[in-house]
């Protein structure tokens, strides 16, 4: 992207750098999150981090750690299609929890408890996550259960989520 200063940006995994959004990657960022149908809301680039191919500045993938009081969100996690398979989304988990200052929740499709679970999360009772999470989460999972299907809420499993 350009501006990008790229020393401030890490190789995620070969031929892939991550680094901080800026506001001139709003646009691809809306359109991955809305391609894959999650949440459009709560948006904010300064919340995110995406993923460039180093070779064409491409991004092929991006996510974000939303702040919340007590905790943190990992949301809007999207990898590219044609660079799923290749290890960038777990590079991605692991880039956004280690940037992580509260405990780390997230919210997903019962499918992908799996994909989470080898990053280092687990399955948790709704009534585990702090608020205002809580009341998100709670939310989302009416909305989803309505449509017919089934959200799993789960939190880093390093320790810090369970002390609160």
């Amino acid at each position: 992207m350009m501006g990008v200063n790229k020393t401030e940006a890490t190789m995620l995994v070969p031929g892939v750098r991550v680094r901080a959004a800026t506001p001139d990657d709003m646009p691809v960022i809306r359109a991955m999150v809305r391609r894959e149908r999650l949440d459009p809301t709560q948006l904010h680039w300064r919340h995110f981090c995406v993923a460039e191919d180093v070779q064409t500045g491409t991004c092929v993938a991006c996510g974000q750690l939303r702040p919340f009081w007590r905790a943190q969100e990992l949301g809007s996690l999207v990898v590219e299609p044609s660079w799923r398979g290749r290890g960038v989304g777990r590079a991605m988990v692991r880039h956004l929890a280690a940037r992580a200052t509260k405990p780390l929740f997230l919210e997903c499709g019962a499918s992908l408890v799996p994909f989470y679970a080898q990053c280092g999360f687990k399955p948790i009772a709704p009534w585990r996550v702090p608020f205002p999470l809580n009341i998100k989460f709670l939310l989302s999972s009416l909305v989803v259960r309505l449509l017919g299907g089934r959200l799993a809420i789960m939190a880093l499993a390093n320790g810090s989520s369970e002390r609160e």
